[in-house]
């Protein structure tokens, strides 16, 4: 799973990473402990024109039928073998996928009654975590809010001593192919994803960090 990460660049240097056409005009602050229900930096194809925009969405996703914007159950993290059997995440699998951009995550090593916190980046540099958004709304006429999760895949052996579970992790040359609101996806594709994703998850690198008090680069200093 992925319940904590880092995001710490501009909007401006974002865009260009991500090859963005569009960046909103929304405020990113720079943040190594970003916990659910925070507004992070999102990626997304425009319906109307299909450019590529980066935005900012809700980090726990809430279907359009939700009767309120806090759920019974965490909706953060999305698991991609089951996506399409549940009836908050299925509606977004089609045409609303997603890239979340982030610098590390964070994972924690459970010995016993011992936690250890870990930073998980990778070498070639920013995460794009495969994601999937929603548009909600408190009632007819108010203002629309997106809303996202990230798709979470078992975790292959390199890694999997730290968490069965890793954030399914997109190689740029999947950028364009994940996000193609031409594509009406369904489970294969999910799963397909999962296996282009798998390479990138191998090669991660894990690196023992102190307790996430705080916010601030230290935060991703090696112990």
């Amino acid at each position: 799973m992925c319940g904590r990460y880092a995001s710490t660049l501009s909007g401006e240097e974002l865009g260009r990473y991500f090859h963005a056409d569009e960046i909103a005009d929304v405020e990113l602050r720079p943040s190594w402990n970003i916990a659910p229900t925070t507004n992070v930096p999102i990626v997304v194809e425009k319906r109307d024109d299909r450019a590529r925009l980066l935005t900012t969405a809700r980090w726990s996703l809430v279907p359009p039928f939700a009767d309120s914007l806090t759920l019974k159950y965490p909706t953060f993290n999305a698991r991609s073998e089951t996506v399409t059997e549940k009836p908050t995440f299925r509606g977004s699998v089609g045409h609303q996928r997603a890239i979340l951009p982030a610098d590390a995550y964070y994972e924690w090593l459970t010995e016993g009654k011992v936690k250890t916190p870990h930073s998980v980046t990778s070498p070639a540099g920013e995460l794009a975590f495969a994601a999937l958004y929603s548009w909600w709304r408190a009632e007819p006429g108010s203002d629309w809010l997106l809303t996202a999760t990230i798709l979470t895949m078992p975790a292959p052996e390199p890694i999997a001593w730290l968490h069965d579970r890793t954030p399914v992790v997109l190689a740029s040359k999947d950028w364009d192919w994940w996000l193609n609101r031409a594509t009406t996806a369904d489970q294969s594709f999910v799963d397909d994803a999962v296996s282009r994703s798998r390479p990138v998850a191998e090669d991660l690198v894990v690196r023992e960090v102190a307790p996430l008090t705080g916010n601030g680069p230290h935060l991703l200093d090696p112990v």
